[in-house]
């Protein structure tokens, strides 16, 4: 069946629910075939809808209990909360064909990913062309993808929900920023919303520091102000300019709150409406979460709100899957939370770190404290090594004990793995320095993650236990102290055992948590963990932690998500001109087809673990490929 192409007149409106309905109404704008109509294996072809959802929360259900200043937003007649998200949705044409999965995704500051880290696709916050879901992936596994707005702070045509206002609302908050150049003039990016009530308050401060864990220096309230001609997030300009690498802190009163974690609610209760309603324009049998770096968070503060039980007391979500958030949450659901922020990455983490109870400092929890037995998900735990080097993420306090002492055992409905030698988000290949003093790192990661895709599938539906966990333990010394790093002493490359750890606040003070991180090789790759065979097989260094580059300032620290990519010499003569610890190129292979064949081996042998779909080992040899002719013409070219 050819599906026409409906344009956004359609409105079509499923409404006048009962008054206990948390989805009050969804409104369809539009409908439209995708990828020219073409289908996706058995899936077949695809559409996309595009619509609202209206929520209605009740302030006094304990299920909403947890939603920070609920019970101050305004309400309609029924005595429930009202507003609004916008939704978009991908799924087959004929929906007996796909597996009755909604996927749901935390976008990303309003942005699409799912189709960027498992189809291979590029960069598409619309997607209609065939091109926009790459190699399909998603479609012939026949799910339903879901997106729906949770962020308040981002502008349309992001996908967002209107979050209730708190004009009433007013209080001090913090907002902090570094800058990659120097300038007169900023703005405060991570509270666009957010305006101060008085300018010319002589209670606001500024504070500067070069490193995070260094005490702050006031910056004379004469020397800086706020910028009022300009609409926007607050500005502020600085006299003699700010100076890139440090961290600046502005404190103010501010105004413009919204109930933060409606957010959270939308996503619990449009999850739970298409998954146990048949009276809506969308319908699944199960539903499964991802989010990754900001929406992993997300989803760790979901879980940790208890928001995986609806109303009705229901499981909302079979798995939930937060990927390379560490151990970190955020502010989602805070007044005056700042779900954008990202701006410094140094923001400290929030216990409880673990699935299981535990104790720290006097405070007892876990991230599943709120649920019965048949309330909690499947968990997949993944992360590259930038969670466990930087950022605030600590990710071995996921799997340690909060002191960092021991390793801890992992509860049957969870799984952790870490992506070994990756970076937050991988390079584009062939690589290139950007902000970095080294490389960024492009280790792929999206043939693993569609594997574990599938484990996890099968795990939610059929009950197959999935691949087995695969991370740094204390216990075999994979997972080190950062004292203790036996990273080589490559020239050039800064020590990464100068590296700030990460902390937590308590009672209005920063403290220190424990720093661990994974152990490394001779070569100074990750020995644990899922190695893809860029790492198994490696012709560099591969690391999670990269260096600020002097063109950007600070360079004693590192720069926010970024890994490193440092080549081996090509022959020994090479790198003893070099003083490279590390063996060359020349030492670890015979030629091309010895190099080629072992990167066969290994993605074999990752097939057999299901850390690889059989489909995507070729994928594997054609980068080995395109990696050695890189490498052989970067040293013919260097050597000229």
């Amino acid at each position: 069946m050819r599906l026409r192409m409906f344009t956004a007149v359609l409105a079509l409106v499923v409404g006048a629910l009962p008054a206990s309905a948390e989805v009050a109404k969804v409104t369809v704008a539009s409908r439209v075939a995708v990828a020219g109509g073409q289908a996706f294996g058995a899936s077949g072809p695809y559409e996309k809808v595009t619509g609202t959802i209206e929520f209605a929360l009740d302030p006094k259900d304990p299920h909403n209990a947890r939603i920070t200043d609920l019970d101050r937003a305004d309400r309609a007649g029924d005595g429930r909360v009202h507003f609004t998200s916008d939704l978009m949705v991908l799924r087959p044409v004929d929906q007996t064909r796909g597996n009755g999965v909604l996927l749901f995704e935390v976008t990303n500051r309003g942005r699409l990913g799912l189709l960027t880290r498992f189809n291979g696709a590029p960069a598409a916050d619309n997607p209609m062309a065939a091109a926009d879901f790459g190699n399909g992936y998603l479609m012939r596994e026949g799910y339903t993808l879901v997106f729906v707005g949770w962020e308040f702070d981002i502008q349309p045509p992001m996908i967002r929900v209107e979050a209730p206002a708190l004009p009433e609302v007013i209080q001090p908050i913090t907002v902090g920023f570094v800058l990659d150049a120097k300038a007169g003039e900023t703005s405060l990016d991570d509270a666009p919303l957010y305006e101060p009530t008085d300018p010319a308050d002589a209670a606001s401060t500024m504070t500067v520091r070069d490193h995070y864990w260094d005490k702050s220096t006031p910056v004379a309230r004469s020397k800086w102000r706020f910028v009022t001609r300009q609409a926007g997030a607050p500005r502020v300009t600085l006299e003699g300019g700010f100076e890139p690498g440090r961290l600046y802190e502005v404190t103010f009163t501010a105004r413009g709150a919204r109930v933060v974690g409606a957010g959270l609610a939308a996503i619990r209760d449009a999850a739970a409406a298409f998954r146990y309603r048949t009276d809506l324009p969308i319908h699944g049998n199960a539903a499964y979460v991802f989010g990754a770096s900001q929406d992993g968070r997300l989803l760790r503060q979901f879980l940790y709100d208890g928001f995986n039980a609806d109303e009705r007391d229901r499981r909302v979500f079979d798995a939930v899957w937060p990927h390379i958030a560490g151990s970190a949450r955020g502010t989602f659901n805070d007044r005056f939370g700042m779900p954008i922020g990202g701006s410094v990455m140094l923001t400290p983490t929030r216990f409880p770190f673990t699935t299981d109870e535990q104790m720290f400092s006097g405070d007892r929890g876990s991230l599943l404290q709120l649920y019965k037995a048949d309330q909690r998900p499947k968990i997949f735990f993944t992360n590259t090594p930038v969670e466990y080097w930087g950022g605030g993420r600590a990710a071995a306090l996921i799997h340690t004990s909060a002191d960092g002492k021991k390793d801890l055992s992992i509860p049957d409905n969870v799984r952790i793995y870490l992506l070994s030698g990756t970076q937050h988000g991988e390079a584009t290949f062939p690589p290139r320095r950007t902000r970095g003093q080294q490389t960024d790192n492009p280790v792929p990661q999206r043939e693993v993650m569609r594997a574990l895709m599938r484990g996890l599938h099968a795990w939610a539906s059929a009950g197959v236990a999935p691949p087995e966990s695969r991370y740094p333990k204390l216990a075999d010394g994979t997972l080190t102290p950062l004292a203790s790093l036996k990273f080589p002493a490559i020239p050039g490359v800064a020590d990464p055992r100068i590296i700030a750890g990460p902390g937590q606040v308590r009672n209005g003070k920063a403290e220190m948590l424990p720093h661990l991180v994974p152990q490394v090789d001779p070569d100074g790759n990750d020995l644990a963990g899922i190695r893809v065979p860029d790492v198994s097989v490696p012709v560099a260094t591969n690391t999670g932690w990269n260096f600020r580059s002097e063109s950007v300032g600070g360079t004693k620290e590192i720069y926010n998500l970024l890994g490193s990519y440092i080549p081996f010499a090509m022959t020994k003569a090479e790198r003893d001109a070099r003083k490279d610890p590390r063996p060359s190129i020349a030492e670890h292979y015979r030629d091309r087809d010895d190099y080629l064949a072992k990167l066969r081996t290994a993605a074999q042998e990752m097939v057999k673990g299901r850390y690889l779909l059989s489909e995507d080992v070729e994928n594997v040899i054609k980068r080995g490929e395109a990696h050695w002719q890189f490498l052989t013409g970067r040293n013919a070219t260097s050597s000229r």
